[in-house]
């Protein structure tokens, strides 16, 4: 039954869950939500399960293979849900390996040997085994986030392949269950006697099967390295094989895997990158196999739309500069790795004199150090998801992605695809792996449209042909799953197809493993299977609260996840926190957008929008933003949240926590009169105990003190006064340093009056409280709210921005509402002039100090250390580096960031009683463990209140604002405030 998730919410399948729930010891889930999670991987396709189980042990795997078999439901083991072309998913039981079957069972550094559960992921893996100088060399891009089970699965390849080869190249052995439970072991150390007499068997089977089909096997089999297409029979021919490899490429339609021991490789001592320049696509191509002559370690395609679409996204723009000169048409980065420094930048000399050989002549960018190098492949790493970040209903789709052709013949074979899109009216991306011939390729097409699905049939049928023709690979490096299974014949005739299918049946009997891949597979044309399939549309909320325009729509805006999963990854940048807290698929920044793409496409009933599952769903986002610069599609869930609680708190109402927090700016001046009185909470535990049975508020989380609110100095200026020479500031004063941290604002007028800036009082023009963003209506989803605020904010600050004054706050979440949120709620027009003249504190320091416009006195600080915590909005919006400019300004001070992601405090959500939990565990990823770690006498910095108030909470430490420590800082403090 091929199963759509426009059937998410048909009824459960009640008496497998029961069984399960009884018998496992991991999670069973089989509601409508979770099963809509698990319908999608990273393909186009979309199948929705029968239920998820999350396996702690192999007991669980086995019990939950016999359980499924008697209820009639066949299982498929997943990993990272990062596969292209629909591996994981289907009408089954899904078995997600990821979240507890994830161990190390034995590590040899000595034998360079280790054997490892299928759920771990790969970059856990090399960090473990790289303390003794060691790695697992087969690295694909996906490397933060693919599981050893889904790169088995697949036979997954890398950049490096051309020296390291295949996973099959580096796998020892496997242990597994067949399809009713029964473990068995392959590959070395695994032969004879210690095989099971059911695995004894069937290998022998299986060797003879090779063995008959060995002419067709040396005569059909493409004679290139990226060949993953089919079973691996070939692997069975040597005269001593190892049995394991036919497992390895095997989507999991053969065996659950429970175990992979793998060889690993030397880490080599350096690695030099040459970013080679090429005016036209065919040039690079015709060049390619000249470099890979050189001896590189890999060579890697970066087309002219990554180069295009890039110089738009803000995590890579600074990338991008440093490594291209004018205007080249695509680079090939070229590696060269080794323990001999100086052998290898003669290579890369032998690589400017190969280009020049060609007719390039000063066409090379050297990129040896390291820390220039790491960007550079994580810009590499992330071409798919560039490229996905074209807006609109067209993208590039993954069906043909990996053909792999000769390299003699890869200028020609890219030329004739080129011309086959244009004979379908569309365009291709091209990127990746040039060293082993290959191109990722994607044509561009609209997959919610009948004809972008023939499109799709005739390319696929006219690649293959191709691929034929060159003696080429059809599948070289993502599987066959549902794109590419119907070509397994086609690629290898009908006699091995049917060797296959002897594989298959040999293993799978009843086909209850992974059923319709690789053999007597499904259509991948069926548009019911797709997650555009025929009468897809979203209709759902029938008027939004933000504008969406830039996106076609909220459904726009939401369909931007492409499912590849970056938000998946356990370290470095700032995206998803709470993913990283709970490792939960509901909790990620992929999760929530696919339960929103089926809630506003109808597929989970006409309520699921508004209904508490996607509340439960959202609960977690802390708003961080990190997905709105770490993605690199754009995915913002925080402006998607917004959206979200509009409508949620609508329909349920508003509850009293989230009143409190939202209305604080406009009851914040009565409050601090009442300072004494609001204080009480935290001195007084039972009230601290009616706080959290009342309103919510944890009973483990201090309160913010309120105290006498911050009064600007000086008189109310008009927009008359400003003289437009660049010195004119309006100091905002945000509700939080206001009315909780006044001496953050009164250093920041302390440094800015030492600078030479002129400040100007400006009150609203209603002559009552003072401005505010709005962003605590935003939280709470109080969007007329906010607007509101908005308004009177923009009225009031514009006259002196149209005469030349800037807007300088210390909030990141709140000034930088003014280049977000206020965009999404006033017309554009109205707020880009206030929204382009609003910075932070930072960020006009750093550039006035830079353009030479502005000196501050800054006393010699040397000794000190500075452990800087970026706000996630300041790194959302690319601030950090501003941040860190301007305390370097400072004189000797030591200023050392601190590599983490959100605080996990984020405002209302730190304060929950019900989030609190998962707040410290956000913070203990690596920022109060850092903190913690600290001298006593070093500064800890922190631009948000939030931070410093989880730091304070959590590390039992003082964190400072930047305004704070360059007033300090400053070599004349008379005048400065106690």
């Amino acid at each position: 039954m091929n199963q759509t998730a426009t059937t998410a919410s048909h009824s459960r399948n009640l008496g497998l869950e029961r069984r399960l729930a009884q018998t496992l010891e991991g999670e069973v889930r089989f509601d409508a939500f979770t099963r809509g999670r698990y319908a999608t991987d990273a393909s186009i396709y979309q199948i929705v399960p029968q239920g998820v189980v999350f396996p702690k042990s192999e007991a669980d795997i086995a019990a939950a293979l016999t359980i499924a078999a008697e209820h009639g439901v066949p299982v498929i083991a997943r990993g990272g849900g990062t596969s292209q072309n629909g591996q994981p998913i289907g009408d089954a039981l899904i078995l997600d390996m990821s979240r507890h079957f994830n161990g190390i069972r034995d590590y040899d550094p000595a034998a360079g040997t280790i054997s490892v559960a299928p759920g771990l992921v790969l970059e856990a893996l090399n960090a473990h085994v790289r303390k003794d100088g060691l790695f697992f060399p087969v690295e694909p891009s996906t490397a933060s986030r693919c599981t050893i089970g889904g790169m088995t699965g697949n036979n997954s390849s890398g950049a490096r392949s051309l020296r390291y080869g295949k996973t099959v190249d580096n796998v020892i052995a496997m242990k597994a269950l067949f399809h009713d439970g029964e473990p068995f072991a392959l590959g070395d150390g695994f032969a004879g006697d210690n095989q099971s007499i059911r695995a004894r068997d069937l290998m022998t089977r299986m060797l003879a099967l090779a063995d008959g089909h060995r002419a067709e096997i040396e005569a059909i089999f493409p004679k290139v390295q990226r060949r993953v297409g089919g079973y691996n029979l070939d692997e069975l021919l040597p005269a001593r094989p190892n049995l394991s490899h036919l497992l390895v490429g095997s989507e999991g339609t053969l065996a659950i895997t429970t175990e992979a021991t793998l060889k690993l490789s030397p880490l080599p001592t350096h690695r030099v990158m040459g970013v080679c320049h090429f005016p036209s696509f065919r040039s690079a191509m015709e060049t390619t196999k000249a470099i890979v002559a050189l001896g590189p370690v890999a060579v890697e395609l970066v087309d002219n739309n990554v180069l295009v679409l890039g110089a738009d996204i803000p995590l890579f723009v600074r990338t991008l500069a440093d490594i291209t000169r004018g205007q080249p048409n695509c680079l090939l980065l070229v590696e060269f790795a080794g323990d001999d420094l100086a052998a290898l930048k003669h290579d890369l000399k032998r690589l400017d004199q190969c280009m020049a050989d060609h007719g390039f002549t000063d066409a090379v960018v050297e990129v040896v150090e390291p820390s220039r190098q790491k960007p550079v492949w994580e810009v590499r790493e992330a071409c798919l998801n560039i490229m996905m970040s074209m807006k609109g209903d067209g993208k590039p789709v993954s069906f043909i992605e990996d053909c792999a052709v000769p390299l003699e013949h890869l200028a020609d074979y890219t030329d004739a695809v080129t011309a086959l899109f244009a004979r379908h009216g569309t365009r291709g991306t091209w990127y990746a792996h040039a060293s082993v011939g290959c191109l990722h390729v994607r044509p561009i097409l609209n997959m919610k449209d009948e004809a972008g699905v023939k499109a799709m049939r005739g390319i696929a049928e006219e690649a293959c042909e191709l691929v034929r023709s060159f003696k080429g690979s059809y599948s070289g490096e993502h599987g066959d799953g549902i794109s590419r299974s119907e070509f397994v014949e086609p690629m290898f005739g009908g006699p091995l197809t049917r060797a296959f299918e002897q594989v298959k049946d040999g293993f799978d009997p009843d086909n209850r493993l992974n059923p319709g891949k690789i053999v007597r597979p499904l259509r991948m044309d069926d548009r019911s299977l797709m997650r555009f399939a025929p009468g897809y549309a979203t209709p759902i909320p029938a008027e939004t609260a933000l504008d969406w325009s830039d996106w076609g729509g909220l459904g726009g805006a939401v369909e931007m996840c492409n499912n590849n999963g970056t938000c998946r990854k356990m370290t470095g940048g700032t995206m998803c926190p709470s993913w990283r807290a709970t490792q939960d698929e509901t909790h990620l920044t992929r999760g929530r957008a696919n339960s929103l793409r089926l809630a506003i496409s109808g597929q989970l009933g006409p309520d699921a929008f508004t209904s508490p599952e996607m509340k439960e769903t959202l609960d977690l986002c802390v708003s961080c933003k990190g997905c709105k610069r770490d993605c690199p599609t754009g995915v913002d869930m925080a402006r998607m949240k917004i959206e979200f609680l509009h409508h949620y708190h609508q329909r349920h109402g508003l509850p009293r926590k989230e009143r409190l927090i939202a209305f604080l700016p406009r009851y914040a001046p009565y409050a601090a009169k009442l300072s004494a009185l609001m204080n009480l909470r935290d001195r007084i535990p039972l009230l601290a105990r009616l706080s959290e049975r009342w309103l919510g508020f944890s009973a483990k989380r201090s309160l913010p003190v309120w105290r006498r609110p911050w009064a600007q100095a000086g008189r109310t200026a008009t927009p008359g006064e400003v003289k437009g020479d660049g010195r004119d500031l309006v100091l905002f004063g945000d509700s939080f340093n206001r009315y909780f941290e006044r001496e953050n604002l009164e250093a920041a007028e302390h440094v800015l009056a030492a600078g030479g800036y002129r400040l100007h009082k400006v009150e609203p023009g209603d002559g009552g409280r003072p401005l505010c963003c709005g962003r605590t209506f935003l939280s709470a989803g109080l969007v007329e709210e906010a607007r509101s605020e908005a308004k009177r904010t923009l009225e009031a600050l514009a006259p002196f921005v149209a005469k030349g004054a800037r807007i300088v706050g210390l909030e990141p979440s709140c000034l930088l509402t003014f280049r977000d949120e206020f965009g999404a709620i006033l017309p554009k027009a109205e707020v880009e002039p206030v929204a382009s003249a609003a910075f932070l504190l930072e960020e006009l320091l750093a550039a006035d100090i830079k353009a030479g416009t502005t000196t501050l006195p800054l006393k010699d600080q040397a000794g000190r250390i500075a452990h800087l915590h970026g706000h996630c909005h300041q790194k959302a919006f690319a601030a950090m580096s501003a941040v860190e400019a301007t305390l370097r300004a400072i004189p000797g001070l030591d200023v050392r960031p601190i590599e983490s992601s959100c605080c996990g405090m984020s405002g209302a959500f730190g304060y929950g009683a019900a989030t609190i939990d998962v707040s410290f565990a956000m913070g203990e990823l690596a920022l109060l463990p850092a903190v913690r770690k600290a001298g006593a006498g070093d500064l800890i910095v922190a631009d948000g209140t939030s931070c410093r108030h989880q730091i304070h909470d959590g590390a039992g430490r003082e964190a400072m604002h930047v305004a704070r420590v360059l007033a300090e800082a400053l070599e004349d403090k008379a005048d400065q405030p106690s």
